[in-house]
């Protein structure tokens, strides 16, 4: 049995307004987790218990992110771009998903579905509530969906293509074992933040969402802001000043004061605010609790640097999204469809692919 495309992209436009609504419903202050019986509801908290990366408010940005990319128009525009067509014995495709941030691997789901192919997703044990309970809600919107829908925690068998999503260590695993398959295979990269000197307080603090939403765990969080030379530091504390309630988390501030003492054990020079610590540093990859940071001295030196430097990189953001390929502060985490993670056409891959009978 298949879907039609346009059924499809029906379905995921309405479950883009369920979420929606229910974001409303959260920012509103009328919706009360622990007396709602809905399955997303539940799976929330259960995730919030399960992980401890995984609070409530930042389980609820992921689901706003989902409710951005599904806005009404934005499917039809975007699968225009790709000779989609339906099968009635579609191929299988095999998602093995990251679990760092909440749902992680929405856009994955979502591209396998549209392309019309059926969707075989491994769960990462840190996140085994979230995209279920979706699915629950998706199936519910279209039935049809149920035949397409699979998830498994044993060994993959039978499917056709995989996508992958891990370390720089796992990737070469499953660069091995999948060499037989059409694959995506993804591996760590990070995101960059370029300041020029001019931003506001306002621009600082939208910059500061793109550093701590999911505590800094997403390869689409910042992890290294480029200053130019003589930048004041304290601009950018004063910017990140209403992030102070990081303190509150336990997990995050133990990574705080861990790294503050291999610091000044080590007597390496940084800047301290309380929950953040600047150390200038080459590395685009930063524990928590730590941002990198970099100077220049001209626009041209630093292109040439990131021009070297872009396979490593996931996004980069500036004022107003002036740099080249840049998003604007404050919107890495609300990738659009078209935005692949490592810069990947997923949906061209799918499309691509030819299920012999």
């Amino acid at each position: 049995m298949t879907i039609p495309l346009y059924d499809r992209l029906m379905a995921f436009e309405k479950l883009g307004k369920v979420l929606k609504d229910h974001d409303i419903n959260v920012n509103s202050g009328s919706f009360d987790w622990h007396n709602e019986t809905s399955s997303l509801a539940s799976a929330v908290l259960k995730s919030s218990l399960h992980n401890k990366w995984f609070t409530i408010p930042s389980i609820n940005s992921a689901l706003s992110g989902i409710a951005f990319m599904l806005t009404s128009g934005s499917l039809y525009q975007w699968t225009n771009h790709y000779p989609i067509r339906d099968c009635e014995t579609p191929e299988t495709v095999a998602v093995i998903m990251a679990g760092n941030i909440p749902l992680v691997g929405f856009h994955d789901f979502l591209c396998v579905l549209i392309s019309g192919k059926v969707f075989l997703g491994k769960l990462s044990s840190d996140d085994p509530f979230l995209l279920p309970a979706i699915t629950e809600m998706l199936v519910e919107i279209e039935p049809r969906f149920a035949s397409f829908i699979h998830f498994t925690q044993e060994k993959l068998k039978d499917f056709d293509a995989v996508i992958a999503t891990g370390s720089n260590n796992t990737a070469r695993y499953f660069d091995y074992y999948f060499a037989g398959y059409p694959h995506i295979i993804r591996k760590n990269r990070n995101s960059i933040a370029i300041i020029d000197g001019t931003e506001s307080t306002d621009d600082i603090a939208a910059l500061g969402d793109d550093i701590f939403m999911f505590f800094g765990l997403g390869c689409r969080n910042v992890s290294k802001v480029y200053l130019p030379e003589n930048y004041d530091i304290s601009q950018l504390f004063e910017g990140f000043a209403n992030f102070g309630s990081l303190k509150n988390h336990s997990a995050y501030f133990n990574n705080y004061e861990y790294n503050k003492a291999i610091l000044l054990i080590n007597n390496t020079p940084h800047f301290d605010n309380g929950f953040l610590i600047l150390k200038q540093d080459q590395s685009f990859s930063s524990p928590v609790s730590v941002l990198h940071y970099d100077t220049y001295k001209n626009t041209a030196d630093l292109a040439g640097e990131i021009a070297l430097n872009k396979d490593s990189l996931q996004c980069i953001v500036s004022k107003n999204g002036e740099w080249k390929d840049s998003l604007p502060f404050g919107q890495a985490q609300y990738p659009g469809l078209s935005d692949f993670a490592d810069g990947v056409d997923t949906m061209l891959f799918l499309s691509k692919l030819s299920h012999i009978e």
